[in-house]
């Protein structure tokens, strides 16, 4: 019989590097696990809506709108001016365009509480320009509204990526 004795004077498992070295993996998963649960449980989702259900209906009442600012063969030009802290914008038509005031709605693409909603009223020309202190870098969803809410202009915005954003009313939907 063969039996292995332990040496007195060798050292405990714990004084050598390789135990704690195995073991560390394992111990940054479990940090990382505890917070990311952390992080999951204690914060709120911006992007979960309530009521889906009334906003899927809302879906076909925005498609009308759509259609009656592409009917009326609406556009508009945004470009914001850091210096000057405005919003300066162009509102085109096919037609005149009633002597209405615009509401610009810059949506935050992640943080509701960064929203915007800016009344601007265009000119003859249909130029106009608003205040506006700070426009993060961010993606925003713009939405450009009549006084009715009768129509409406939509589109994204990469700023500063994008020095200005063309919004033009498609076409396609005026049917």
């Amino acid at each position: 019989m063969n039996a292995t004795v332990a040496h007195p004077d060798a050292a405990p498992w714990y004084t050598h590097r390789w135990p704690w070295l195995l073991m560390l993996g394992p111990a940054v998963v479990a940090v990382a696990g505890i917070a990311t649960s952390y992080v999951a449980f204690t914060s709120q989702d911006a992007l979960v809506v309530g009521d889906y259900y009334k906003q899927g209906k809302a879906i076909n009442q925005d498609l009308r709108r759509d259609r009656a600012a592409a009917a009326l063969g609406l556009s508009i030009a945004l470009r914001y001016d850091v210096a000057e802290g405005l919003l300066h914008g162009h509102v085109g038509s096919a037609g005149p365009l009633a002597d209405e005031t615009l509401s610009v709605r810059l949506q935050h693409a992640t943080q509701p509480n960064r929203d915007m909603v800016l009344m601007a009223r265009p000119d003859a020309e249909g130029n106009f320009s608003v205040a506006l202190p700070m426009l993060e870098r961010s993606r925003w969803q713009v939405l450009v509204e009549g006084k009715q809410r009768d129509w409406r202009l939509e589109g994204a915005w990469q700023w500063p990526n994008e020095r200005e954003i063309a919004i033009r009313a498609d076409a396609g939907t005026a049917r």
